[in-house]
């Protein structure tokens, strides 16, 4: 039997149901990020392809199209391409009610609204589909040119102000959120956990300094933190991940500090010095390993903080650039919306974040309580 303390770790955090739905729910996300465009009902990079005859539709609505030019120039992209960025389109539709085929002539009647009518508009039948000739011995005229150029569409959660596909602009915003969130996170560990360790093992006016520093980024609110440093290195999606990690890192470096101070006294670091190993050994091999889970559990809180204040960024205009899409650009673009009909353009995007959060703070609690570091310094 397995009795190792990572082994009983995971027993412990397995009883806790909440924390285990909250994990299963973010490698749900982590798994529907990754694939991205290729389960994307609009695999178009960024998610960016407008229909504005199309503005603020309902979810589930249906809605017929008319591909009226093709451009073979568009190379097709191999499949880890089109997985990570999307595929040009290579051809241009629009939405229309009706057409109908007279002779070698096409009238379509474009769709406009639900009230309104369009008038009808003329297309050459050899321009819009060379083989749909009656002398095809593929079909009539009518067959071919239904399967070839028309297409039908669903919008499962309705499209946005633009016309554009919300449920895949949703889907590519977990990849700004968590993306976001992880490189975030691994920068305040970088940083935090280096001037935690010094501070704490060194002590005297190292520790005096770093605590001092630590003390005045402490007291600066975040937001205000990060718009700051926004302003300086510019706006971006690169940048958020900066601003957002040099924002976080004060609670790891905090945390570090008093749990290498505890440590660094006991038998099996002064055992550590007896033999001559050096500091840089000492800390590696003996200390860290000793604190990976208060590490661990803080981490997971701070990866909830970064998505906030990546999306609180958006919102403001300093987060990701459009088109890219982001849960809290998105908000912003449809917040007027919530005492309309349309309220759910921005609900959706904000139940994303919730859920998200939610489950990042559920699920370090469920790793505070399984590492047992209730009565250490850990904040959630």
């Amino acid at each position: 039997m397995d009795n190792s303390p990572s082994k009983k770790v995971w027993l412990k955090f397995k009883r806790n149901k909440l924390a285990l739905s909250g994990l299963i729910f973010i490698l749900l996300l982590m798994l529907i990020g990754v694939l991205g465009y290729l389960i994307m009902p609009d695999n178009s990079p960024n998610a960016n392809i407008m229909h504005l005859q199309l503005t603020n539709k309902k979810p589930g609505q249906s809605f017929k199209f008319l591909i009226v030019s093709r451009n073979a120039k568009v190379k097709q992209v191999n499949f880890f391409h089109r997985m990570l960025y999307g595929q040009e389109p290579n051809l241009k539709s629009i939405p229309i009610t009706s057409y109908q085929i007279l002779n070698n002539t096409i009238l379509v009647r474009e769709y406009i609204g639900e009230d309104e009518k369009a008038e009808e508009t003329k297309y050459d039948l050899k321009e819009l589909c060379p083989s749909c000739t009656p002398l095809s011995k593929l079909g009539t005229p009518e067959m071919l040119f239904a399967k070839k150029n028309i297409y039908t569409k669903t919008f499962l959660l309705g499209t946005d102000i633009y016309g554009r596909d919300l449920l895949s602009r949703l889907i590519l915003g977990i990849r700004v959120s968590l993306s976001v969130g992880l490189m975030a996170v691994l920068i305040s560990l970088i940083i935090g956990i280096s001037l935690g360790v010094v501070a704490g093992f060194f002590g005297g006016k190292v520790d005096a300094a770093i605590s001092w520093f630590m003390n005045v980024v402490w007291s600066l609110p975040s937001l205000l933190l990060v718009i700051a440093i926004s302003f300086a290195l510019g706006k971006g999606f690169w940048q958020i991940f900066i601003a957002v990690g040099l924002s976080t890192w004060v609670d790891v470096a905090r945390l570090v500090r008093g749990q290498v101070m505890a440590l660094k006294e006991v038998e099996f670091v002064e055992a550590a010095r007896a033999l001559g190993f050096s500091t840089t050994r000492t800390i590696v091999k003996h200390i860290l390993p000793n604190i990976a889970g208060p590490i661990l559990v803080v981490a997971s809180a701070n990866f909830a903080s970064a998505i906030l204040l990546e999306t609180g960024l958006s919102f403001l205009g300093f987060g990701a650039q459009p088109p890219m899409p982001s849960w809290g650009s998105m908000i912003k673009e449809h917040f007027g919306y919530i005492i309309m009909d349309a309220a759910y353009l921005a609900v959706l995007p904000g139940l994303a974040i919730m859920l998200t959060v939610y489950a990042f703070n559920v699920l370090a609690i469920g790793l505070r309580d399984a590492f047992d570091v209730k009565g250490q310094n850990v904040t959630v």
